[in-house]
């Protein structure tokens, strides 16, 4: 069973959303079928884009929600209803031991995601984290894990 997690960003701009989707299709084009597994934090973005091709390449994948509050205090009222349809479609669906949501338990969720995945797909633009937790501190601490990575950042895409 081929075990990816996904990093990446949140807010993309009008048009990138397509692109980057495009492009994790053709990445997971080679482990198509019911024996892929997608490993996702369901966060607005690239995470929901990467379980909607998990999903559309026959494969399946689990959700690590940072905290027991996450849909109320971080899901924007744009994105609930897509939030709660992937939640629901996920083969299951774990909490960390955070009471509110916030950016250590944000850090602490993809780590949980690296521990469980064999390959991450970052759909990152390759700038620095500008904050603890974001796409840049997960693809060094996935590299420091000896994780093969992929960064998928399309020509064309562009971050908000």
């Amino acid at each position: 069973m081929a075990r990816i997690g996904v990093t990446g960003h949140v807010v993309l701009a009008d048009g990138t959303a397509e692109l980057v989707y495009a492009r994790l299709a053709e990445e997971l084009r080679p482990y198509a079928g019911p024996e892929l597994h997608g490993i996702t934090c369901l966060a607005d973005g690239a995470d929901q884009l990467f379980a909607r091709a998990v999903l559309a390449s026959g494969g399946s994948y689990e959700a690590v929600i940072p905290a027991r509050d996450y849909r109320q205090r971080a899901v924007r009222a744009h994105n609930l209803s897509a939030f709660d349809e992937l939640l629901c479609r996920a083969t299951s669906v774990s909490y960390m031991p955070f009471p509110r949501s916030g950016r250590e338990a944000y850090l602490a969720a993809s780590l949980e995601m690296l521990r469980r995945c064999e390959r991450l797909f970052a759909v990152w633009d390759g700038n620095p984290s500008a904050d603890v937790g974001d796409t840049a501190d997960v693809v060094r601490a996935a590299q420091s894990r000896n994780l093969p990575v992929t960064v998928l950042w399309p020509a064309g895409a562009r971050r908000r």
